[in-house]
C-alpha cells in the first residue's frame, strides 16, 4: 500500500525534473539552441502563440538560429516577439527566413545566468520536498488509522526520504551541467 504511495511521489519528483530541464533550456548559454527561443509567445492574430508552434528553428552553425515561419504574414509578429524577450538578441529578416545571430555573453551576463540557475533549482527542490511532505503525512496518517503499522511506517518514511535525496542530487546535477555550459567561454 506503501509503495504506491512511494511510486506516486517518484512521477512527481520526476515532472519536477523534467519543468526544470525545461526552465533551463530557455537559460541563454554561449551557444545557439532551438530551445532558447522555441517558447518565445508571438501575437499571432490576437492570440499568443508559441513560436515553435509557427515555424521551424534550427542552429546550423553554433553562433546562428534560423528561424523559417509557416505563414509568412507572420514574420513582424515573430520579429518583434523576439526582440521583446530578455535574451538580448537582435533578429535580421530576409523575406524568407529570420536569422538571429547569438552574441557571446558578457561576464556579467553570464553570472546573472548562473543566478537565475540557482534560483530554478532551489525552486526544483522546494517542489521535491513538496512532495515529500504531502506524501510523508499521508503514509503518517494511514499509520494513525490503523491501516499500516509503525514499523511499515517508518520503512515507508525512509524510503520516501532515499527517494527525495535522489531526486535533489538529480536537480542539483542538471543545474551544475547548465552552470557549465554558461560560464564556458
Amino acid at each position: 500500500m506503501i509503495d504506491d504511495w512511494l511510486k506516486d511521489a517518484e512521477v512527481r519528483m520526476e515532472k519536477s525534473i523534467e519543468s526544470l530541464q525545461k526552465e533551463l533550456g530557455s537559460i541563454r548559454t554561449g551557444r545557439a539552441t532551438p530551445a532558447l527561443i522555441e517558447r518565445i509567445q508571438v501575437d499571432y492574430y490576437g492570440s499568443p502563440t508559441p513560436l515553435q508552434s509557427l515555424a521551424s528553428i534550427t542552429a546550423p552553425e553554433a553562433r546562428l538560429l534560423v528561424v523559417q515561419p509557416y505563414d509568412r504574414n507572420a514574420m513582424g509578429a515573430i520579429e518583434k516577439a523576439i526582440q521583446r524577450s530578455e535574451l538580448g538578441l537582435n533578429p535580421g529578416n530576409d523575406g524568407q527566413l529570420i536569422r538571429i545571430p547569438i552574441p557571446p555573453l558578457t561576464e556579467e551576463r553570464r553570472k546573472e545566468f548562473v543566478k537565475l540557475v540557482k534560483a530554478r533549482a532551489e525552486e526544483a527542490r522546494v517542489a521535491i520536498r513538496n512532495v515529500r511532505r504531502h506524501e510523508a503525512d499521508h503514509i503518517r496518517k494511514m499509520e494513525k488509522d490503523g491501516e499500516v503499522g509503525s514499523d511499515e511506517m517508518d520503512r515507508g518514511l525512509a524510503q520516501l526520504q532515499k527517494i527525495t535525496d535522489r531526486f535533489v542530487a538529480r536537480v542539483d546535477e542538471v543545474a551544475h551541467k547548465k552552470e557549465t555550459e554558461i560560464l564556458e567561454v
